[in-house]
């Protein structure tokens, strides 16, 4: 059921890039909060703007791997077998991260809370830098054997690429710095006094290195995956991505005196270099090094039956998601302080 299938796909590609916008400021918060947060009470601070959205933010990345489940079984199958250490460096970064902002001032001693600040700043690297790796290397290619199935060691060893190599490596940093920018934009808007002076002194850096690394990744996917760069002419998708990214990176440094305008402009970024991406390699889901053998929308897909059920309660489950995101977000608005 090819009509079905695709619109599953799409459906997929816009929880993940939800879950990329909104997890990703929280991300981005964690990654930075020991720099622009040097007391407790400042600590505490970074942890209240993040503290009632980041366990909803986190459902839109469940509802993304349930519909994988359900839509494109052999893709997650196939996936997760091949990525399995990444995969369970990932969960355990998510876990840790949880732990890290539920425990943290559970006790009042400097090292239990040192620790936890510890342990929530290296989680929250490690996730968006194995989330960028892996799509570099989806967009590279995996080698997929004629099960559909392919095994990929951590590290490059005898020539053989590995999940963590120069060019995934690139595209994870390029994650890691873009979320830790839209990190700082929320934090911007959220907070007050020292924190936000330090987060302005801080921000405009690293969206500039954001905007180098995306044209490196560019560069280097031209070199590494000519024919994905190669179909990007012949998408309309891919150029309303461009025009997002681009808009985004503009919004980005022409309001950097603001506060909102700059966050929903790294939004846009974000989300124009997800609908990039995926507008270049569908109806490819998984590319393999021998074209021929790659899992596309229709040889991935679950039978009609799945497609269909799944679509019947998925409208009612996004609904009660987008709709308990609003109610947060309305119900916090404005500045936060420690208490």
């Amino acid at each position: 059921m090819p009509e079905l299938s695709t619109t599953w796909f799409w459906l997929i590609a816009l929880m993940f890039t939800a879950w990329a916008v909104l997890d990703g400021f929280d991300f981005g918060a964690g990654v930075l909060h020991r720099l622009v947060a040097r007391e407790d009470t400042e600590r505490r601070e970074v942890l209240a703007a993040i503290g009632p959205v980041w366990d909803g933010n986190e459902v839109w990345l469940i509802a993304a791997g349930g519909s994988l489940f359900l839509a494109f079984p052999r893709l997650l199958a196939a996936g997760f077998s091949g990525f399995y250490l990444p995969v369970i460096f990932v969960v355990w970064g998510l876990i840790l991260r949880g732990l890290s902002i539920e425990l943290r001032s559970h006790l009042a001693s400097a090292l239990w809370r040192s620790f936890f600040d510890l342990t929530f700043t290296l989680s929250s690297v490690v996730v968006p830098l194995l989330m960028g790796a892996l799509l570099g290397n989806v967009v590279r290619g995996v080698p997929l054997n004629e099960q559909g199935f392919f095994e990929l060691a951590l590290f490059p060893a005898e020539g053989e690429p590995g999940v963590l190599d120069g060019y995934s490596l690139l595209c994870g940093l390029l994650v890691l710095v873009t979320l830790t920018a839209h990190g700082a934009n929320w934090l911007l808007w959220k907070t007050g006094g020292v924190v936000q002076e330090r987060v302005r002194a801080l921000r405009v850096r690293l969206w500039l290195a954001a905007g180098v690394l995306w044209l490196a990744a560019l560069l280097a996917t031209a070199r590494v995956a000519p024919e994905v760069m190669g179909a990007f002419p012949g998408r309309p998708l891919a150029w309303v991505g461009l025009v997002f990214a681009l808009g985004g990176l503009v919004t980005v440094f022409l309001k950097h005196a603001g506060e909102g305008a700059p966050f929903f402009g790294g939004a846009a970024f974000i989300t124009g270099c997800l609908v990039m991406t995926v507008a270049c390699l569908f109806p490819v889901v998984l590319r393999a090094q021998v074209p021929a053998l790659s899992l596309t929308v229709t040889n991935a897909a679950s039978g009609p039956y799945a497609q269909k059920a799944g679509l019947f309660w998925w409208g009612p489950g996004v609904f009660l998601a987008a709709g308990y995101l609003w109610w947060v977000l309305r119900h916090f608005r404005g500045k936060v302080t420690a208490a």
